[in-house]
C-alpha cells in the first residue's frame, strides 16, 4: 500500500490550475501539456470554458504542445469542447490506464519524460501520468462551489497522498 501512495504522489500539489509556474516547467525539459476536462480546466460538466481560462491558455499555448485529455464518453460534449478549446480535445481516455495518453505523445513526437499530466484527481490523472512517465501536477477544483459529495470524495483521495 505504501508504494502506491508513493507512486500517486504527484511532483507538484496545488491550489488550481492557474498557479501553474510554466517557466520552471520549460527549464526542466516540458514541452507538452496535457490537461484533464472536468473541474480542472472547465467547471465540470458546464460545457464552457471561462473568460479567464482561455485568456490563461494564450500565456502558454506558444510554448508547449497542449491538449485536454478526458475520460468523458459523451461524443456531443467532448465535440462541444472540442470546438471551443484553444488546443485539442480528447475523450474516452479511461485513465488511470496510460495508452491515450501515450499516443497522443507519440503523435506530437515528445516523449513521456518531457510531458506533464495536470489533473484534480490522483486515482486517474496522477496515476496516469506516473504509469506513463510523465511528471504530475495535481490541482484543485476550477470550481470552487462544488456539491458536497464531489468534495468529500476529493478530500478521501488526497489524504491518501499527503503522507
Amino acid at each position: 500500500m505504501w508504494g502506491l501512495v508513493m507512486f500517486l504522489k504527484p511532483d507538484y500539489n496545488l491550489k488550481n490550475v492557474y498557479e501553474i509556474n510554466f517557466e520552471e516547467l520549460k527549464q526542466q525539459g516540458i514541452k507538452c501539456l496535457m490537461f484533464d476536462l472536468d473541474s480542472t480546466v472547465m467547471m465540470s460538466k458546464s460545457g464552457r470554458f471561462t473568460k479567464t481560462t482561455l485568456d490563461w491558455f494564450d500565456t502558454f499555448l506558444k510554448d508547449f504542445e497542449v491538449a485536454i485529455i478526458s475520460n468523458n464518453k459523451n461524443d456531443q460534449y467532448i465535440e462541444k469542447a472540442n470546438q471551443l478549446a484553444p488546443c485539442k480535445v480528447i475523450g474516452w481516455a479511461n485513465k488511470p490506464n496510460p495508452f491515450v495518453m501515450g499516443e497522443y505523445l507519440k503523435s506530437v513526437n515528445i516523449k513521456p519524460e518531457n510531458a506533464v499530466m495536470i489533473g484534480d484527481r490522483p486515482l486517474t490523472d496522477i496515476l496516469a501520468g506516473k504509469r506513463l512517465g510523465c511528471k504530475t501536477i495535481l490541482v484543485g477544483s476550477i470550481n470552487p462551489n462544488e456539491n458536497l459529495p464531489t468534495r468529500l470524495v476529493r478530500a478521501l483521495e488526497r489524504s491518501t497522498i499527503r503522507k
